[in-house]
């Protein structure tokens, strides 16, 4: 069986758009090729490195449940089931903020495509956010997202890890009490945001991998989301 690997990940840079509660990133230098030299004294190889400045939300992401639950569990703590394994991609391009993707959106969704949602699925949301928008103000600006019946009823089918290819999961802005993550509270689950590329993924079924940095305590971690595709 021949895998194609289609990166879901955005770049990480100064300037990146974020959610706007988020620390901004920042790159400084760490030493040079020549201050390495200096410092050790070779003739021959230097070493240059960069320290960043980021948050534990930055660019494609997940969560862990003590973000949004005080007690819950850190991203060091989190089933590594929830970050890799059986996903699915819905195709919601046609929703537009103010809507919400709701419970029938979903239904409609899979029985076009011909999946099923199975217990401890990854389900990601197609959008089509980063597609129109990435780059300009309107893309961290207003975007649809998921309803609390639908994320709630994802939930209950088993679904370990909801994602999307904008700045929240959430309905923004008007979802003040960010139904998506309010329900990943509820059940222990986590989400994933800032993907990209959902464009080639959407109506199939594949293996994704995004593992989250083992950070001791960690609110939640950048990850490398990638999709492992039957050619």
């Amino acid at each position: 069986m021949a895998l194609k690997l289609i990166d879901l990940s955005q770049e990480i840079y100064e300037g990146m758009p974020l959610f706007g509660i988020h620390q901004k990133t920042f790159f400084m230098t760490n030493q040079t090729h020549e201050q390495n030299m200096a410092a050790t004294g070779s003739k021959t190889l230097g070493f240059y490195a960069r320290n960043i400045l980021m948050s534990e939300h930055c660019g494609t992401h997940s969560d862990a449940v003590i973000e949004y639950k005080p007690g819950g569990a850190s991203i060091e703590n989190m089933p590594l089931d929830y970050y890799w394994g059986s996903a699915i991609c819905l195709d919601f391009s046609h929703k537009r903020y103010p809507d919400y993707i709701d419970i029938k959106d979903f239904e409609e969704a899979l029985a076009s495509s011909g999946l099923e949602i199975q217990k401890g699925d990854i389900v990601l949301m197609y959008t089509g956010n980063y597609n129109r928008n990435y780059g300009t103000d309107a893309y961290t600006d207003k975007y649809t997202g998921i309803s609390y019946d639908a994320a709630k009823w994802l939930a209950e089918k088993g679904v370990v890890n909801i994602g999307v290819d904008a700045p929240a999961i959430d309905q923004t802005p008007d979802d003040l009490d960010f139904s998506g993550h309010l329900v990943c509270a509820e059940y222990d689950i986590t989400n994933t945001e800032h993907l990209c590329n959902l464009d080639q993924v959407a109506g199939k079924r594949f293996l994704y991998i995004g593992l989250p940095l083992k950070i001791r305590g960690g609110t939640g971690s950048p990850i490398r989301a990638v999709a492992l595709v039957e050619e």
